[in-house]
């Protein structure tokens, strides 16, 4: 099952673990984010941040 997917400028759902990952799914580092907050811009068109389990 493949998990939901933010891109920036999203709300994050709920506070915890988000991992960026680029367009070919090459992992750019976490970030802690609270429920409310804003997923950040990242350098590569094309990213998006998963939920860390």
């Amino acid at each position: 099952m493949q998990s939901k997917k933010w891109v920036p400028g999203n709300v994050a759902p709920e506070s915890g673990n988000y991992t960026a990952y680029d367009a070919q799914g090459n992992n750019g580092g976490s970030l802690y984010l609270e429920k409310g907050q804003r997923f950040p811009a990242t350098q590569h068109s094309g990213s998006y941040y998963c939920k860390e389990d």
